[in-house]
């Protein structure tokens, strides 16, 4: 009895390393499938950096009365303060293109608008990290990291979650568009939502315009790349440094003409939208500036063609009038401005943040396109642009 006892004991040991063996064999295969899965999802291969890092741009000192005391633990008497300066992070790959791009975030928003998506995948920022350029995302003054203000404001928390869920076209709260090319993941919402962020001190455009100018000088000629409400700065930006030599705007939705030139209202039920969308004009001169470089201004879906009764969505309609009377004043002068909507091209369903989309590879792809049509895509040395683009095509 106790040999067959032993006899059995020992198959049962066998059978069950047997099994060990075969379950953690399909554990790592299994986990080796997610693996692969998801680094083919996130793409392709390690990333290569050169060189990163991050630094602050523009600003002003403020200097207190007074004389400074050494020996004093806390005085402001003749101490300084400096602040209103932009924050920049960089990332440079081996070999890069010519022309850096440089992406500016919108309203409310800061540099995390270029990194990641919400629900994880690479955004812009590494999508044209790989595609051999170098990347520059930046926090304008007053907000995100380069929250250091030398003119105090009151934050005042405001419930506007809902309201902007129908602003960046998401949909009309609780409900998504049909095919919006946003997750429906509640997590992906929550980031979304989370990467809010207020100003510290009030917003002017020459307050910013003249930081992102001071970064142009500083770094050399580079492309512009803005979303939404920088849109409007990008314009002075780029006539404040010549160093600008494209600009490619997400939704912007103000927009300058020539002294003389402004386009009359556009009809609308809604004050707010009016306000935000009015004409800025600006001397001949200046303007004349925003001719001598291309201009892309790129719009997703669920824009509506007729007045809406939400003001979220009635502010895309005007917006649209508004953006072609810009176009057609910019090359009317001359210049080379052209507007891009997504449906246009077969993309359908994109949101605000159409770089961070579900497909916005794709959208990445018409930006790739864009920028080798203009000729800003080129290598340095002897890797010319058409030689990088074909190796990215590999």
């Amino acid at each position: 009895m106790r040999g067959a006892w032993k006899h059995k004991r020992a198959l049962w040991l066998v059978a069950g390393a047997a099994q060990a063996v075969l379950v953690g064999s399909g554990s790592r295969a299994l986990r080796a499938q997610e693996r692969d899965k998801h680094e083919g999802e996130r793409g392709q291969h390690p990333i290569t950096i050169a060189k990163q890092g991050s630094f602050a741009f523009g600003g002003t000192v403020l200097t207190s009365p007074g004389t400074f005391d050494p020996t004093a633990f806390v005085s402001t008497d003749g101490n300084t303060l400096h602040g209103d300066h932009g924050y920049v992070q960089f990332q440079i790959p081996p070999d890069a293109r010519e022309l850096p791009l440089v992406m500016w975030h919108g309203g409310g928003q800061f540099s995390k608008t270029w990194e990641s998506t919400p629900d994880g995948r690479e955004g812009y920022q590494t999508i044209f990290l790989r595609r051999g350029f170098a990347v520059y995302i930046l926090d304008q003054p007053r907000r995100g990291r380069a929250g250091q203000t030398t003119v105090g404001t009151t934050i005042t928390p405001t419930t506007v979650d809902q309201s902007l869920f129908a602003i960046f076209r998401l949909g009309i709260w609780p409900n998504f568009f049909p095919g919006v090319q946003f997750p429906r993941d509640p997590e992906a919402l929550n980031q979304y939502f989370r990467q809010v962020t207020p100003n510290t001190g009030p917003e002017t455009t020459d307050l910013v315009s003249d930081a992102v100018a001071a970064l142009f000088n500083k770094i050399g000629p580079a492309v512009l790349i803005t979303h939404s409400q920088s849109g409007k700065y990008g314009w002075p930006t780029a006539m404040k440094s010549p160093n600008v030599k494209a600009i490619i705007s997400y939704e912007p939705t103000s927009f300058v003409f020539p002294e003389g030139e402004a386009p009359p209202p556009v009809a609308t039920a809604f004050p707010q939208v009016a306000a935000i969308t009015v004409p800025v004009t600006v001397p001949p001169a200046e303007f004349d500036k925003l001719t001598k470089i291309p201009i892309q201004i790129v719009y997703g879906d669920n824009i509506p063609t007729a007045a809406s009764p939400y003001g979220g969505l009635e502010l895309w309609r005007v917006t649209l009038v508004r953006v072609q009377q810009f176009a057609d004043a910019v090359n009317r002068h001359g210049g080379d401005a052209t507007v891009l909507q997504l449906p246009s091209v077969g993309l359908h369903g994109n949101t605000h943040f159409a770089f961070s989309d579900l497909n916005n590879v794709q959208v990445a792809d018409l930006l790739s396109h864009y920028l080798h049509e203009k000729g800003l895509d080129r290598g340095k040395g002897k890797e010319k642009g058409k030689e990088k683009k074909d190796k990215d095509d590999r």
